[in-house]
Parts: C-alpha cells; structure tokens; sequence
C-alpha cells in the first residue's frame, strides 16, 4: 500500500517514520521484564519515550488525515467516472478542503516538533560554571548563577547533582562548579546557557557604590550513553590517581583519592577530587570525561558537515557574551532575542519564557533549513 500524500518533503517523512520506529522499540523494551527491574534504564527509556511521543503522535495523526484525505478524493474521482454516489460525493468535496486544511496545519506542528526530537531525547547534561572577569564579584556571581539553575530545575522536577566545586572562602563565591542535570528537556533548554554572562551591578565588596561589570562562564555538555561514545578505556585512557589538592596547593587528606584522566586520542583531560572515595571520583571521572569526547567529536562533525554560521546552542563555546543582567535597571537582556525579561523573576530561577524564545527562534532557523 502506498504511502498517503502530504504536504511533508520525502525526506522529512522518512525521518518521521524512522523515529515511529525507535518509539515503538521503546514501547517494547519498557514492557520487557528484565529491563523493567533497571530503574536506571527504565528512567533514561522513559525520557526518551516521553521526549519522542509528541512528534510520533503528531505525525501519526497527520497520517491518518492523509488517509482520510486520499478516501474523500477517491469517492468524488469515483463519482466523476460515473461509478460513485452524486450525493456522497459532494458531501466529500465539502468536507475535503477542512482535511486538507488541518492537515496542513499539523504537518507544520509536525515538523517543528521533528527539528528539536533530538535535543529532546537527551536526558541528562554536564552544566560547568566559571568565575569569569571581576575579581571577588566575578566569583559571588558564579554562585548567584549557579543558584538560578538550581531553583530552575528545582520547579522542573530535575535532579540536580553537584559533582565538583572549587569555593572562593574569601568572600563565599564559586570559582568553578561542576553540577549534572537530568530529566526530561534538560538538553533542550539548557544548551542555550553556554556562553559568558555578564552582569552589571554594585558589588556587595564596593564601598563607594559605583557598578562593576563581571562575567562567569557556561559550557553545557550532553551527557551521552556509554554506546553513543566508543572509548578503549585500557588503551585510550591513562589514569593517575593522588592525594586531593586544596587551594594553594596542600594536601586535603593523605590518601590517594583524586583520579586524573587523560584520554590519548583528542589529548582531553579530566580530575575529580570531590569526594574522598577512589571509586566515586573514578565513576564521576569517567561520565565527564565521556562527555567531553563526545562533545569534542559532535563539534568536530558539526565543522565538517557546514560552513554555515554555528548557533551556540549546544557547542559549549564560551568566548561569545549571551546574556546580560542589569541591576540597575531590573532587567535581563538576551543577546539572541529582543525580548527583555524581569531580573526577579530570573534570579527566582523562572527561565521557563526566556528558553521558549530562544526554541521558538531556533526551531524557526532550523526549519528554514530542511
């Protein structure tokens, strides 16, 4: 049987067929029982699914409208030929141009939906701040910030796992944070958090009032599944394992706990000392180090398939300024979208309208694309 007509370019209908696909092996995989007793599968499967089923939804509806509309149209060619019902037929020729007009519509649903399925399918992410410009400020900053993500995933029902933190004591800032986020649309939104942020404010350290401008930095990585990623971990990989190293140099604890990574092909490094158990950091060691292969082979890819301008969504960039926040004058300004949003409302951690600005935009520039 023929595929239905739509409105859809083949190419976008086989990547909607193929992602019906993988939806219905998800389906499969969550009702067999010996994936059922990994929660951990279960979690990352059920984020997939969830991330998947309002494409494959959508587009299983437009099919059915397709077949809906090639049924009314064989009925008023049935009746042009002399062999069809006159009265059914005009029922059809009225009815056909609604089918036609909401399927029209979905197709475009559809297709937006399509664009973004992908960063939708990524669950969980390595969310990496820095103290930027600035000084003390540039560090109390970095932990304002931190705090934003996490009241954001907070109400988003994340989990929100610091993994490595490097304090300022003297002040109480963050030099470095090192936190993975997981749960559904992590990916989705937070990629759009890499790059300098800058805000504009009177530090609390300043005597005379005047406004500084400091910055902290974001890199954003996928955290990606063990089989998207090929390391040879006892040929690849070098490890060294020491004593934990506190600012300044001394010794955090006597026992060799800190593990130190090197992965030879790309030359990416990786430490962890934030707990004092070998094995923990290990794990942690091997997720990040992980990620930032794949991040480095994604970007690689991404270079080589087009010239074209990179969006810095997603590539972990840090040297371009997204965002400023001006105290000032209560506002924050996204350099990518025109719109303004509250400062309260962002340091209250609600990101939610200013991430579905930047989607609409993206998703926008995407489909000019296809």
């Amino acid at each position: 049987m023929s595929e239905p007509r739509s409105s859809l370019p083949s190419t976008v209908l086989s990547r909607l067929a193929e992602l019906d696909r993988q939806y219905a092996q998800i389906e499969a995989e969550l009702a067999d029982p010996a994936v059922m007793g990994d929660h951990r599968k279960v979690r990352d499967l059920s984020i997939k699914r969830a991330a998947l089923e309002p494409t494959v939804d959508g587009y299983r509806r437009l099919m059915a409208l397709s077949r809906e509309a090639e049924e009314l149209r064989g009925v008023i060619e049935g009746a042009g030929t002399g062999g069809g019902d006159a009265e059914l037929a005009a029922m059809a020729r009225e009815e056909l141009p609604q089918v036609e007009a909401r399927a029209a519509a979905l197709a475009e649903e559809v297709k937006a939906g399509l664009v973004n399925a992908d960063d939708r399918r990524v669950g969980s992410v390595m969310l990496e701040v820095r103290a930027g410009a600035g000084g003390d400020e540039a560090g109390l900053w970095a932990r304002d910030l931190l705090s934003i993500y996490e009241r954001y995933a907070a109400a988003k029902h994340w989990k929100f796992e610091p993994m490595e933190l490097v304090a300022d004591g003297s002040v109480g800032g963050v030099r470095y944070a090192l936190v993975n986020v997981q749960g559904d649309g992590v990916w989705s939104e937070l990629a759009f958090e890499a790059g300098v942020h800058s805000v504009k404010r009177v530090p609390a350290t300043e005597a005379q009032g005047r406004i500084h401008t400091s910055t902290a930095t974001v890199a954003v990585l996928p955290e990606p599944e063990e089989v998207d990623v090929k390391i040879d971990w006892a040929n690849d990989v070098v490890e060294h394992v020491t004593t934990s190293q506190g600012p300044g140099g001394q010794n955090v604890n006597k026992v060799a706990t800190a593990v130190h990574m090197v992965h030879r092909p790309t030359g990416i490094e990786v430490r962890m000392q934030e707990t004092k158990s070998q094995q923990q950091n290990r794990e942690k060691a091997k997720r990040l180090l992980m990620a930032r292969v794949y991040e480095h082979e994604r970007a690689k890819a991404e270079a080589e398939r087009s010239a074209a301008r990179r969006s810095q969504i997603g590539s972990g960039e840090r040297s371009e300024k997204i965002r400023v926040y001006r105290y000032q004058d209560g506002i924050v300004a996204d350099q990518r979208v025109e719109e303004k949003f509250q400062l309260r409302d962002v340091l209250a951690g609600e990101l939610g309208p200013m991430f579905a600005a930047l989607i609409e935009q993206e998703t926008a520039r995407r489909l000019a694309e296809l």
